[in-house]
């Protein structure tokens, strides 16, 4: 009896990744982000029902042959829907958007593991998924595939780990802490694992015996959960962002991996949208923040520039206000470029600012919001806090489309950002010389809201807080803008 024939699964299939493309496009933008989301949940609906389908017609198939295996197929797809969608939804409902890289890590990394199970399932019953007649040898190609979907999969699963934990700050594990973790011969060491698991997975690949050579096999799979650590533990906590859109990529290859080696044109398509959309999201993040894309994949990512930025900085006065005395100076003028950060995420605020905002627009001033690229903690973060509040689209600017307003922008008023408006980027013997920054320190007036005058980052002072035209105001950012709400007329 067959469920469903090859032919709809694979038209089905390409209606899913039909969905998917078209749920990136949507997600490129804010006004069209909901849209987005909404084709990628019919996308995979359609996937998961033809997979759960797909199973159905290999039971009858094993059933007709008279075949042992795949009678638990549906239950454990079930038992896994129900699982994972009741995480995935408690998760969706109670993390915070201060806390979304951290989900983002975990995430990333059960779809690493989830291509290692695969493969050893694979490895183990060939013929249980089509690769080869029950008691044949696996093909080369499948074990190249096999071994190269493994191998990132590793990779991906171990490094998100650590991912995770040096975002969430929560764990003393020294592995986990932000600080990188360094010692001498550490490139080295990961050059010969490099070496040492490519060697093993051409033993593996041009083994022609019958049974699996499962020892190479076990012994690359150990060393590329070890190189995910190693290549990880280097980088500080204040990088993670750019490494989990990396570890976003490997996981989309990892995935395409299995997918040829599946002969799932699903796995295949899906996979590979992941992961160059994630390589993409990688080099645009790199690019705006100066930093060298190829240090990201080789694990050295960030550590060279903190080094140099470090030191004592120089004690210099600042001139200091109320929130009363922001409000004054916001309410009398003309236009007003307000940018965010995360301190601004941190202290959940958005939604008094969206009400500082409305006053200021009745009072007659000309508010802008000013986006950089990685504001935050990821690419987007401080579109979604705002449009969590109701920002109007057309008052969201990004970087670029703005940079050149700050000039004649009356006041700038900077809500828990450092890095991204730091003036140091124009110095070329600058440790962060070149990185793209929100050219604030250009308008007449500036208003830098902060709880303290450290560092960004960056490691460096931020001269923009000793400049003539700037107010600091102290303090917690919800507090300080629902004063300056009270003392707006």
């Amino acid at each position: 009896m067959n469920y469903i024939s090859m032919n709809v699964v694979t038209l089905l299939y390409l209606v899913a990744s039909v969905c998917f493309i078209q749920a990136l496009k949507g997600l490129s933008s804010p006004s069209t982000a909901r849209l987005g989301n909404t084709f990628g949940m019919a996308g995979m609906a359609i996937a998961v029902a033809t997979t759960i389908a797909l199973i159905f017609k290999m039971q009858a198939e094993f059933a007709d042959a008279d075949r042992s295996g795949g009678g638990m197929g549906f239950p454990l797809v079930l038992l896994g829907v129900i699982v994972g969608g009741a995480i995935g939804a408690y998760a969706a409902k109670k993390v915070e958007m201060t806390k979304m890289p951290e989900l983002v890590a975990a995430m990333h990394s059960l779809i690493g593991l989830a291509a290692v199970c695969i493969a050893v399932a694979a490895v183990s019953e060939p013929w249980a998924f089509n690769i080869a007649e029950r008691g044949g040898a696996l093909p080369f190609g499948n074990r190249l595939e096999l071994f190269i979907g493994t191998f990132v999969g590793a990779v991906t699963f171990s490094g998100s780990v650590i991912a995770f934990g040096k975002l969430s700050g929560k764990y003393k594990f020294r592995l986990f802490q932000g600080a990188p973790v360094r010692f001498g011969g550490q490139h080295i060491l990961n050059l010969i694992i490099a070496i040492a698991i490519i060697a093993l997975g051409l033993v593996f690949c041009f083994s022609d015996a019958v049974e699996p050579a499962w020892t190479p096999f076990a012994i690359m799979t150990a060393l590329s959960f070890v190189l995910g650590v190693l290549i990880i533990i280097p980088i500080g906590g204040a990088d993670m962002p750019v490494v989990v859109s990396m570890l976003n990529s490997y996981s989309g290859w990892a995935a395409a991996g299995i997918g040829f080696s599946l002969n799932n044109s699903m796995l295949i398509i899906a996979g590979s949208l992941v992961g160059s959309s994630g390589a993409i999201l990688s080099y645009i993040m790199c690019k705006a923040m100066n930093r060298s894309f190829f240090n990201v994949i080789l694990g050295g990512f960030g550590g060279e520039a903190v080094a140099a930025a470090s030191g004592a900085q120089e004690q210099r006065p600042v001139k200091s206000g109320s929130a009363e005395d922001a409000a004054f100076i916001l309410q009398n003028a003309e236009s007003v470029i307000i940018v965010p950060g995360y301190g601004l995420a941190v202290a959940r605020a958005q939604h008094s600012v969206k009400e500082l905002v409305d006053k200021l627009t009745a009072h007659g001033v000309n508010v802008r919001y000013a986006i950089h690229p990685v504001a935050g903690r990821m690419p987007g973060h401080m579109n979604v806090l705002l449009a969590e509040a109701e920002v109007p689209y057309d008052q969201v600017v990004e970087m670029e489309d703005i940079n050149g307003e700050f000039g004649q922008t009356d006041v700038v008023l900077v809500l828990g950002a450092n890095d991204v408006v730091k003036p140091a980027a124009k110095d070329p013997k600058s440790a962060i010389a070149g990185m793209p920054i929100l050219e604030a320190y250009r308008a007449k007036s500036i208003i830098v809201n902060k709880r303290s005058m450290a560092s960004g980052y960056a490691g460096l002072d931020n001269d923009l807080f000793y400049m003539p035209n700037t107010m600091m105001v102290f303090g917690d950012a919800k507090k300080v803008i629902e004063s300056m709400v009270k003392a707006v007329e």
